[in-house]
């Protein structure tokens, strides 16, 4: 009987005995759920990649929008240079790449229509001087009941004929670039010149000395690159972001260490064909010869301006889609704080915590990278 009592106690024990393990197995596997992932350098390894400590900052940060687009010129500041009547080329006084100013003579041709359309011009004045004399005559005799009235209304026709045709043959000669109210007997010119339309920089020379220059052809061509604008193209989701005033830096595509301001002065109102997107016009606010019309570019639209604490980008690393910091817990020794990030400018961003950072801890600013690699080995080796 006593054997019996003992065995069923020693069962008794054990049963509690293996509840107790039981309730204390995962506190251990919760303890394992909380550790701080940690890594450890010497100072060599410190010394070697250039690890260096910071603090956050107060930044003001821009949010920015980056958009696509190119630069244009407005019709108004390019011109393609031509003539009225075909002729050879006599003269050309200018070069391509050179400056020249509205008006410039840019070359001269000959044409004997020229000659002939002079004639008829001073011509038709010397015939406009009698037939006003004469019309002035008939018609004091009309009012005196002298002559018929016939005679005084042919007068009138005649010159009213010989008027019409001044103004119709000064106006030929003003599209020649003579003028005609100048014009005598002793200076009728044998050439027409070209004159530049607008300032600007000669393009394209499209002629040679002794060619014949045809009528309407194109013989030269000029932009004026002081007025280049950009031409960006905003896709409906960001629409709202833009105004008309906002500030622009932008870079050429192919050089994006050079940048240029410009600032929003116009939005189309109606989307692009075939794109649900709209062209957003910005003038540029600085003398360049460095862009060229249609030159693709970077542009970013300053959304924003907050003052927050910040980092330098440098300082953040991701792994997957999480982003984070390290801080330093001792000597050559440093905790990974996890983060939200935010905006991002002049080489700083914007950094919310999620993790607790230790008090009076530095923050890796130069050489976070080295210890994610490090820490992501360690794991690799642990599983």
């Amino acid at each position: 009987m006593k054997n019996n009592i003992t065995i069923i106690i020693l069962l008794l024990l054990g049963v509690v005995s293996c509840k107790k393990n039981d309730t204390e197995a995962p506190k251990e596997t919760e303890t394992e759920k909380t550790t701080t992932a940690v890594v450890t350098f010497t100072d060599a390894q410190i010394k070697a990649i250039d690890l260096q400590l910071g603090d956050f900052e107060n930044k003001n940060l821009t949010t920015t929008l980056k958009i696509n687009g190119k630069l244009s010129l407005p019709p108004q500041y390019q011109a393609q240079v031509s003539i009225l009547t075909g002729g050879v080329v006599k003269n050309i006084f200018v070069q391509e790449g050179e400056f020249v100013n509205a008006g410039k003579t840019l070359a001269t041709i000959a044409n004997t229509d020229v000659i002939q359309l002079q004639q008829d011009y001073l011509e038709n004045n010397a015939n406009l001087t009698y037939l006003e004399k004469e019309y002035q005559r008939q018609k004091e005799l009309r009012d005196d009941n002298i002559n018929a009235g016939k005679t005084y209304q042919q007068s009138q026709r005649e010159l009213q004929i010989a008027q019409a045709k001044k103004e119709t043959l000064k106006s030929k000669l003003a599209q020649l670039g003579i003028n005609a109210s100048n014009l005598s007997s002793k200076n009728i010119a044998s050439n027409i010149a070209i004159s530049a339309p607008i300032s600007g920089y000669i393009q394209h020379i499209n002629l040679s000395m002794g060619k014949f220059a045809d009528a309407n052809a194109t013989l030269f061509e000029i932009i004026d690159n002081r007025f280049l604008h950009l031409d960006l193209k905003v896709f409906e989701k960001d629409i709202h972001k833009i105004k008309i005033g906002q500030e622009i830096t932008f870079s050429d595509a192919n050089d994006v260490s050079h940048s240029h301001p410009a600032k929003i002065y116009a939005i189309n109102k109606a989307f692009e064909p075939n794109e649900q997107a709209v062209i957003v016009h910005a003038k540029i606010n600085e003398t360049t010869e460095t862009v060229l019309p249609g030159m693709y570019v970077e542009a970013r639209v300053k959304i924003d301006n907050t003052n927050t604490k910040a980092l330098p980008t440098e300082a953040i690393v991701n792994n997957g889609n999480d982003h984070f910091i390290f801080v330093t817990t001792g000597k050559n020794t440093f905790q990974q704080i996890k983060v939200n990030i935010g905006a991002t400018d002049l080489g700083y961003t914007e950094v919310k915590v999620i993790d607790k950072i230790p008090a009076n801890a530095k923050v890796v600013i130069k050489g976070a990278y080295y210890l994610l690699s490090e820490l992501t080995k360690g794991s690799g080796e642990e599983e």
